[in-house]
């Protein structure tokens, strides 16, 4: 059996979000036609608190998008984005949810980020999605959404390494970053991963 799994389609990641990826929001249309065809489809949320510990504001002296060392691993520092209960952290009012059976929200830990569907990015915790996608069945993961590079591609590598076929429908999905998006193209061929556009899917 094979699940889709939409990443982050949430407002702040799309244009006029807080966060936003350059056509975050014209994918929405194809997502909602691709659940059709899945057998089961889950989505994951952005879901931080205020203080969290990726927001620049919350460091002193520090700007958006700077690399810093907290806690012994690496953070980029974000804009505040999808923060708990506000419209940023919503689905996009476009995105159709009557079929979505499950979501999983990531990065509500203060201190750790989390930019996969499956675990923080210290993979101290799991959010549970591993074993649930076990329990239905489910071998084959299909993965769209945003960003990309980041929460797209972090999810892919950890359902790799959890054992599921994994493949990226590049077409649902956009970057913020291009070349970054390349390098993570290569990283998830060379993992075993599968790349495909959404009409090569029967």
């Amino acid at each position: 059996m094979k699940a889709l799994i939409i990443i982050d389609m949430q407002n702040d990641f799309v244009p006029g979000g807080a966060l936003a990826v350059k056509e975050g929001d014209i994918i929405v249309s194809l997502i909602n036609k691709l659940q059709e065809k899945f057998d089961l489809v889950v989505a994951t949320q952005d879901w931080h608190p205020r203080d969290h510990s990726s927001f620049a504001v919350n460091h002193a002296g520090k700007n958006e998008f700077e690399t810093i060392t907290f806690e012994g691993h690496s953070q980029v520092l974000w804009p505040v984005h999808c923060v708990q209960n506000s419209e940023g952290a919503e689905f996009h009012p476009k995105l159709q949810t009557s079929r979505i059976e499950a979501i999983f929200r990531k990065g509500t830990n203060q201190n750790i980020d989390s930019y996969s569907a499956f675990y923080d990015n210290a993979h101290l915790k799991s959010t549970g999605l591993s074993g649930y996608l076990k329990e239905k069945g489910i071998s084959q993961l299909y993965f769209c959404g945003l960003a990309a590079e980041y929460c797209v591609y972090f999810s892919i590598m950890d359902a790799l390494k959890d054992g599921f076929k994994a493949t990226l429908i590049e077409d649902a999905t956009r970057a913020l970053s291009h070349p970054d998006f390349l390098e993570a193209k290569q990283q998830i061929l060379k993992a075993g991963g599968h790349i495909i556009n959404s009409d090569e899917l029967s």
